[in-house]
């Protein structure tokens, strides 16, 4: 297990614990800029045996959606979307992401692209998924400049959907719906418990019992999929990502 390990990138990684999270599932949608969650939705289809339809925006060959982002909204808002991604410049412990400006709204330090259909896909997907590779106090804060999608919202409003879970390039964090706050769920290879105090800026909750466990590293066979056909997929959408990962078609 060790000698896979030390072969495996942080990506390699996060891709195959999201992949993990999206078994059993029906269908799959993936935004822009994602290319790690969308290389682990192909990955979950390719373990599914085809099974798991996975629909990424921004592919020309067979896409799923003629209309991109608004046949998207609809399919969400029919319930045909079990799991979708988001991420933020920010994110806090309330699962709040901020893609809209760091500083005072009015006088912004940043500005960013802007939330899009993040707030809306928030509500109605039931498993949505954060995901942010770097992993400092400076992206992962106590609150967000701006709530461009927040992570709960009141007892008495409908809402279906949801955060699920946070993965970084340190760790997997599992949001606690009740309690409305990240419990760690694992470590991946070479940090502590004390590295992710560290470089967190919000508080959350540790797991009962005898300590926080590893992540579990992807399988070698699963490798095989991410370099091969899962890289070769995604590299129509993110060849940049997958020339930086696989090296060149």
């Amino acid at each position: 297990m060790s000698d896979v390990m030390s072969e495996v990138r942080t990506e390699e990684l996060m891709i195959a614990v999201i992949a993990r999270m999206l078994s059993g599932l029906s269908h799959v949608a993936v935004g822009a800029a994602s290319p790690i969650p969308g290389s682990a939705a192909l990955l979950a289809r390719e373990l599914s045996g085809g099974t798991l339809r996975v629909t990424l925006l921004g592919r020309t060959s067979n896409p799923t959606f003629t209309d991109g982002a608004r046949e998207l909204f609809d399919c969400a808002a029919q319930g045909r979307i079990d799991a979708f991604f988001l991420s933020g410049v920010q994110i806090d412990g309330q699962a709040n992401i901020n893609l809209v400006s760091i500083g005072d709204p009015d006088k912004p330090k940043a500005r960013f692209p802007g939330s899009f259909g993040s707030a809306y896909l928030y509500y109605i997907v039931p498993r949505v998924i954060l995901f942010r590779q770097e992993h400092t106090a400076r992206t992962l804060v106590s609150k967000v400049d701006y709530v461009s999608a927040p992570g709960v919202s009141e007892e008495n409003l409908y809402r279906p959907g949801g955060p699920h879970a946070l993965v970084t390039g340190r760790c997997l964090f599992e949001f606690i719906k009740d309690k409305e706050r990240f419990l760690l769920k694992s470590l991946h290879p070479g940090q502590t418990v004390e590295d992710i105090k560290r470089e967190t800026g919000f508080d959350f909750d540790m797991p009962e019992g005898s300590g926080v466990p590893n992540t579990e590293p992807p399988e070698p066979d699963w490798l095989k999929l991410i370099r091969g056909p899962v890289g070769e997929e995604i590299r129509e959408v993110y060849p940049e990502f997958a020339t930086r990962m696989f090296g060149s078609s």
